[in-house]
Parts: structure tokens; C-alpha cells; sequence
């Protein structure tokens, strides 16, 4: 049981470790990573990975000033009135599905579909680690209706 506990402790510390690792990474490293992965997963051509850099970069940009602003202005984003709270939300939704569009147009069908499974899979990691199972259950119990 402790070599167990030991074990989970060790993984959790590593992840911890990478994470912090991929923050200290410009943004340009990031995305040549980001292009690369892609690039194994999706068997990208050339003309596909230099379409989709500056999506990349631009992604990983306002990510990285999103976070120092919200870093920046700890408590400010808990304060934020009920339309604040809609026309942030509804930025970023509509940044997603730009976002989506460019990569449609850029992928043929079967890397897009590939792609989709990929950000799924991401996405339930990140809401497991999150604690925000609810809203994962919730939306696959939509996709099934």
C-alpha cells in the first residue's frame, strides 16, 4: 500500500514538474512542440503545419496573456458581474469556433475527425483533473440524445 501511495505521489509530482516546464517555454517553442506533435499524430504535409503555426501561436499567445491578466488581477475575475461573466464566455466560445473553422478548412476529413477525438480525449483529461466531471457527464449524455 505505501509503495502504491509512493508511486501515485511520484507521477503526480513529475506531471507537476512538466507543467512548469512547458510555462517556462516561449511561446514560439511551444508552438514549433505544439506543430510537431500535430504533425506525428495527424501526419501533417508541409503546407498543413505552415497553415496552421500562426493558428497555433496565436492560440498559445492569448493563452499566455490570459493568464498573466488573470494572474495580474487575482480576485477581479471572482468579482466579475453576471454580464461580464456572458461576454468573456461568449469570446472565447467564439474564438473556439474560429479556431475550429481555420482547422476544418486546413485538415483533410480523416485528420479532422483524428483531430476532434484528440481534443476530446483532452478535454475529458482536463475536466477529470479539474473536478469538473459534471459538466463532462452532462455533455457526453447530450452527444448520445
Amino acid at each position: 500500500m505505501v509503495v502504491l501511495m509512493l508511486g501515485i505521489t511520484l507521477a503526480t509530482q513529475a506531471q507537476k514538474k512538466q507543467r512548469k516546464e512547458m510555462e517556462k517555454l516561449s511561446v514560439e517553442q511551444q508552438t514549433e512542440l505544439a506543430v510537431k506533435k500535430m504533425t506525428l499524430e495527424l501526419d501533417l504535409t508541409s503546407k498543413q503545419q505552415t497553415q496552421i503555426k500562426p493558428l497555433i501561436a496565436k492560440k498559445m499567445e492569448e493563452r499566455k496573456n490570459f493568464h498573466e491578466k488573470r494572474k495580474a488581477s487575482k480576485g477581479e475575475f471572482k468579482e466579475l458581474t453576471a454580464d461580464q461573466r456572458f461576454e468573456m464566455k461568449n469570446k472565447m466560445l467564439d474564438k473556439q469556433i474560429a479556431y475550429k473553422a481555420e482547422m476544418k478548412s486546413i485538415l483533410n476529413n480523416t485528420q479532422y475527425e483524428k483531430y476532434e477525438k484528440m481534443q476530446s480525449k483532452r478535454m475529458h483529461k482536463m475536466h477529470k483533473r479539474g473536478g469538473k466531471r459534471s459538466h463532462f457527464k452532462r455533455d457526453k449524455q447530450i452527444e448520445k440524445n
